[in-house]
């Protein structure tokens, strides 16, 4: 029987410089060529050794090669053909609980994806293909240990923080029409790329490591690809996988420690502008870069011992009872169900429309977001 997967919708959602970030990641070296890119041909060869004849079509979506492979694929198939041309085989425990190892298959390279954009499963709708779900439920179960445990590992690059040392520190007037004050940059290392044309937001890992940087366009005509994107300082692209990180943990940790609560939001902005409504010596917040808080982010916070988290997501509908909604409610009660074991769960929840569509909690100012936060949902 034919396996069907819903995948559609988050690959066509993904922006030719999301995909480009990914290529990079994987070693690929893309260039950007007329709207298009090309790069190494990873499907079949490891990095370094391939030819820049992989080229990626944004209008389909899909990769062709143009050598000895001559396939073409999309990016679920060509992080499969990836990881096996390496030999990168995926640890996974079978129903007797023992660890065993298998190839990449097409649901470890969406699960991949989703934790490098740090999206959710929610969306993916599988047929009654047991055999298929009967892989899903096994890697389900590599996840769940995962959970609250020292096995998920990951070492992230580390870059060099004297790049941030060239770039100029203007004062950023969009922002700071919008309410985060110039103090509040300075303390987070916000700075501008002349070059680009890009507000330039320094990521740290909890350590205090400088482990990417993201940019935030200024052209609106770039916005079509997407307002934030990896940086490209000096020729190199300074990215990271947003899904094992918390930006701003670093600096809230010992706030975050002291009163055992965290705040939790989609963007940067949204810990920027905390700090700039409620001070920087009282941040207890995070961001988590998308709309879903995943293992890894999760036992980042159990580690500074917390005792509860509220999850301060946009409003992701424009109607209580629409169709969005109740994809919404049921992604927050799965979140819910999913972290409730081990820590208190709150959500900021607009029940009396005082946000506008996809608005932070944060973005009306600070009466609202203290009235959201007062009259937080906890399940």
């Amino acid at each position: 029987m034919e396996i069907k997967i819903d995948k559609d919708e988050i690959k066509n959602n993904l922006t030719i410089e999301q995909v480009f970030d990914l290529l990079a990641e994987l070693g690929a070296e893309p260039r950007m060529e007329d709207g298009r890119f090309v790069c190494q041909t990873i499907c079949h060869n490891h990095p370094g050794h391939g030819s820049h004849k992989l080229y990626y079509y944004d209008n389909t979506k899909l990769f062709k090669c143009y050598t000895d492979c001559g396939d073409t694929f999309d990016i679920f198939e060509l992080v499969c053909k990836h990881k096996n041309t390496i030999q990168e085989y995926k640890e996974f425990y079978t129903r007797e609980g023992t660890l065993g190892f298998r190839e990449w298959k097409l649901y470890d390279a969406i699960n991949f994806v989703i934790l490098y954009y740090n999206l959710s499963k929610n969306s993916f709708n599988f047929s009654n293909n047991k055999d298929f779900l009967k892989d899903w439920e096994i890697f389900n179960k590599y996840e769940e240990i995962s959970l609250n445990s020292n096995k998920q590992i990951v070492e992230l690059k580390v870059y060099d923080k004297k790049i941030l040392q060239f770039l100029p520190h203007p004062r950023i007037l969009p922002w700071e029409q919008e309410g985060i004050t110039r103090e509040v940059m300075e303390a987070r290392g916000i700075c501008y790329d002349p070059h680009n044309e890009g507000i330039v937001i320094p990521h740290y890992d909890i350590k205090d490591n400088l482990i990417g940087i993201r940019e935030r366009t200024l052209i609106k005509e770039n916005e079509k690809y997407g307002k934030y994107k990896p940086a490209i300082l000096n020729g190199k692209m300074y990215n990271h996988p947003l899904g094992f990180n918390l930006y701003n943990l670093n600096n809230s940790k010992n706030n975050i420690k002291q009163i055992k609560k965290a705040i939790v939001g989609e963007g940067e902005k949204f810990s920027l502008m905390y700090a700039s409504l409620f001070g920087i010596e009282n941040d207890i917040t995070c961001a988590c870069c998308g709309s879903n808080l995943i293992n890894y982010q999760f036992n980042l916070l159990i580690s500074l011992g917390v005792e509860e988290i509220v999850i301060a997501f946009d409003k992701q509908f424009q109607e209580i009872g629409d169709e969005e909604w109740k994809r919404w409610t049921k992604k927050l009660t799965t979140l819910h169900e999913k972290y409730s074991p081990y820590v208190k769960i709150s959500f900021m929840f607009d029940k009396k429309d005082l946000l506008g569509y996809k608005d932070s909690p944060i973005d009306r100012g600070k009466d609202i977001f203290l009235q959201l936060f007062e009259e937080r949902i906890i399940l």
